[in-house]
């Protein structure tokens, strides 16, 4: 599946996508590849204040698991509740239903320090 261009992405394999007033986060493709099996989430950080940098939560695979990160700085406005109940939607449609987290952020530019499409999947090797 090639890299979305319509959001941006950090090494750890976050992607963030302007949504209106908020910015989706969730995990890209690379990231579901190597996990595999995703068996199980964990959101830590449910609402109020997040960093950029600051964990959120957790997922795992019948391989690793792995810590998740916000690129921003900003509110949680919402989690997921589909991919808290069913995990393996990530694995189904990472970009889409699988999203983890809406976050409302303190600086709309922000996300636009983070990698960008073509600087991810080269990175990756796409």
């Amino acid at each position: 599946m090639a890299t979305p261009d319509d959001r941006y992405y950090l090494a750890s394999h976050e992607w963030h996508k302007p949504d209106g007033a908020t910015v989706l986060i969730g995990l890209s493709q690379v990231a579901v590849d190597e996990l595999t099996d995703i068996t199980y989430l964990e959101v830590e950080k449910d609402s109020g204040e997040i960093a950029k940098g600051e964990t959120f939560g957790e997922i795992e695979s019948v391989k690793a698991t792995s810590e998740l990160y916000s690129g921003i700085d900003g509110e949680v406005v919402e989690v997921n509740q589909a991919v808290l109940d069913n995990p393996a939607l990530i694995n189904e449609n990472c970009y889409e239903q699988g999203w983890i987290l809406r976050i409302r952020p303190s600086d709309p530019e922000q996300v636009k320090a983070l990698l960008g499409p073509a600087e991810y999947a080269a990175q990756n090797g796409e």
